[in-house]
């Protein structure tokens, strides 16, 4: 009825009777209803959403925790210090003692494949068999598993008395909870954690398991406290709690009791038992928590057979919220007494809002003006002129945004052509780039080629007479020749130097004639095998080698070309570091495509003006003792198969060349 009166060709002085009268008549009485509606109804659904959220938050890092002390274990298992000391008692003891502090356990043993023990930290050494556990079972199996498990006191005793006596919680007998007469619990919840040790063939050969006492850590239950309920999450002088149970006794809490006492020993009540532990369910709802009412939240915890062996239960103080609430309900019902005496006079004023459509045409052509292009009028109920205004104002600006996206369309498009032209543009002058670096490469080859044919036989002749004749000379003086021995064997030394040299040229100049037999190539073995080659350079040199050869997949490739390659980029990078240094060998699979092998010095580095050349036939920076061919043939080794070689460098940070190999070589032409 309202709607079509304020909608239809009324007069303005009608439209401005019905709206100063509305708000007292409907408005406020329906606000009213509301607002107590909303208090009755809404109330306690956001205390238990805002619970329950806290419960999740808690038994996320619950189990994070958990989670993060099986990683522990897990990593010790699996960590090479263990694995060195596995032969030595005494070594193992002391690594687990350590190990077991910096982890915070509360024991940790070593045990051998059948779950028996074979050395304890935290423990004494007369433990039973721990096989029955399902997280050693586990273990034993290969697989690292943790959780939540508990001992009882024989088992604890047997572990540690001193465990034993810290599980004991004297039993307060609370009378909402079920009768039962027990006095004390004496069980102990902990969490478990096993992994597995592996020997050098992968099979299992020994199980780490830890575990870590819950009974009476308050440290753990405060933590958790303070991460659902820090500061200033709580409004107006609420307390947050948090606690964990074995079956339904309090074995660690931050609830106090008279005197400031935490409430361990105390039970759960009967109804919280049985919804939560007999039936698995979510308990979440106000209730008495000692002395005060709590909005209370529980949930089970299963140990590692999926018993429900326990609760997590964390809630916070109701009253100072109930209060405040209804504080605040009493300020909203004075505040409607208010506004109802002083409502005609303030909406006769207000009355003015007819000509709210005007106002909302300037603020919109404001905001247009200002560049949101999105601003309106918006929707219009008047009928008269100025609505009929609005509304055709609205459509010219829905005209002109069409025209205006229209064109930026256009804009981007001619944007994205450009781009994709400039793309092309740049991918072309790559692509002569690399065209002219083969063609220049190919030359000098194929000139090489012509060239080292003739300079090989040329040579070789010559030089083998000059190798027989030095040969004769050395049968013919025998031990007459000892006043020149050293001459004749630095002429053998030149002799061998330069039938290298010729040989180096040919096998650049014409690598297929050199290639070896291509088979599947383990890249982590020909890298440990080229550092035997080159072990006495390397101790001579004082460097210090490190390893990292992560790669899994296999490569096509000659085994002794690849084993020319990696010696020679070892041997560059070992006289990159003539005063000692670090050389880095590593190897890891490449993006499902292949391998890459890095070779990394400390040395001096390569100057960035020498950096484009290395690869270049004849380059070198060793003056005396260097060809130039060295990273040249490696280069065209590699290519031949698909592969490449890149390298990078700071000056005076070293230098890393990285060899890319493809599983499957993509030939090319020599």
């Amino acid at each position: 009825m309202l709607d079509r009166l304020l909608s239809g060709s009324s007069s303005v002085r009608f439209k401005l009777l019905v709206i100063a009268l509305s708000p007292i008549v409907v408005a406020l009485p329906v606000l009213g209803g509301l607002v107590l509606y909303w208090a009755e109804s809404y109330y306690d659904r956001l205390l238990e959403y805002k619970v329950r959220s806290d419960l999740a938050i808690a038994n996320q890092y619950f189990e994070r925790v958990v989670e993060g002390y099986g990683r522990g274990v897990a990593a010790f298992a699996g960590s090479s210090r263990l694995a060195a000391a596995l032969d030595r008692q005494e070594a193992v003891e002391k690594l687990l003692d350590a190990e077991r502090q910096r982890i915070g356990a509360d024991y940790l043993h070593l045990l051998d494949a059948r779950g028996e023990v074979r050395a304890p930290a935290g423990a004494r050494a007369g433990a039973g068999p721990r096989a029955f556990w399902p997280v050693v079972r586990s273990a034993i199996g290969g697989k690292s598993l943790a959780g939540v498990d508990v001992f009882t006191a024989e088992q604890l005793a047997e572990i540690d008395p001193a465990l034993a006596r810290r599980a004991y919680v004297p039993v307060v007998q609370t009378p909402a909870a079920a009768v039962d007469a027990k006095t004390e619990e004496r069980r102990g919840l902990l969490i478990h954690a096993a992994s597995p040790v592996h020997g050098a063939g992968g099979q299992v050969v020994a199980v780490v398991e830890g575990g870590l006492l819950l009974n009476g850590n308050l440290d753990f239950v405060d933590r958790i406290n303070e991460i659902v309920y820090r500061e200033g999450s709580l409004p107006l002088g609420s307390r947050g709690t948090a606690t964990l149970v074995l079956d339904d006794v309090r074995i660690a809490t931050n609830v106090r009791m008279f005197e400031g006492e935490r409430a361990l020993g105390t039970r759960v009540s009967l109804p919280v038992r049985d919804q939560v532990l007999g039936e698995g369910r979510v308990w979440a709802d106000t209730s008495i928590v000692e002395t005060a009412w709590f909005v209370s939240s529980y949930q089970p915890l299963y140990d590692s057979l999926d018993r429900r062996v326990g609760m997590l239960y964390v809630g916070f103080l109701e009253s100072p919220l109930r209060a405040a609430k209804w504080s605040a309900l009493g300020l909203v019902l004075a505040l409607f007494g208010l506004l109802a005496v002083g409502a005609s006079v303030l909406f006769l004023r207000m009355a003015r809002t007819i000509f709210a459509p005007l106002e909302r045409m300037s603020t919109a052509m404001s905001a247009v003006a200002d560049g949101d292009a999105e601003a309106r009028v918006g929707a219009v109920r008047s009928r008269d002129e100025i609505g009929e205004l609005a509304r055709h104002f609205d459509r010219l600006l829905d005209s002109l945004q069409a025209k205006n996206a229209e064109l930026r369309r256009f804009a981007d498009e001619l944007d994205a052509k450009v781009a994709e032209r400039t793309n092309q543009l740049e991918d072309a002058n790559r692509s002569l780039v690399d065209a002219q670096r083969q063609l220049v490469m190919s030359e000098k080859l194929a000139a090489i080629g012509e060239l080292t044919a003739g300079v090989a036989h040329e040579i070789n002749n010559p030089i083998a007479v000059m190798q027989g004749n030095l040969d004769l000379i050395r049968a013919e003086l025998g031990p007459a020749l000892a006043p020149v021995r050293q001459e004749v064997r630095l002429l053998d030394e030149q002799i061998d130097r330069v039938r290298l040299i010729v040989t180096k040229l040919l096998q650049f100049a014409r690598p297929e004639a050199y290639a070896g037999y291509v088979e599947d190539v383990d890249v982590n073995a020909i890298v440990a095998d080229c550092l035997v080659l080159v072990r006495h350079m390397l101790a001579k040199s004082g460097i210090e080698v490190v390893q990292g050869l992560a790669a899994t997949r296999a490569v096509r490739f000659s085994r002794s070309e690849l084993q020319q390659v990696l010696v020679n980029l070892i041997v560059n990078a070992v006289h990159a570091m003539p005063a000692g240094g670090t050389l880095t060998l590593a190897a890891a699979d490449w993006d499902g495509r292949g391998v890459r092998i890095e070779v990394r010095d400390t040395g001096a580095g390569i100057r960035a003006e020498d950096l484009p050349r290395i690869f270049d036939p004849f380059f070198t920076t060793k003056r005396r003792e260097g060809t130039g061919l060295g990273l040249s043939i490696s280069y065209a080794l590699v290519d031949r198969y698909g592969g490449r070689i890149t390298a990078a460098s700071e000056p005076g940070r070293g230098a890393t060349f990285t060899v890319w190999l493809l599983s499957e070589p993509e030939f090319r032409a020599a």
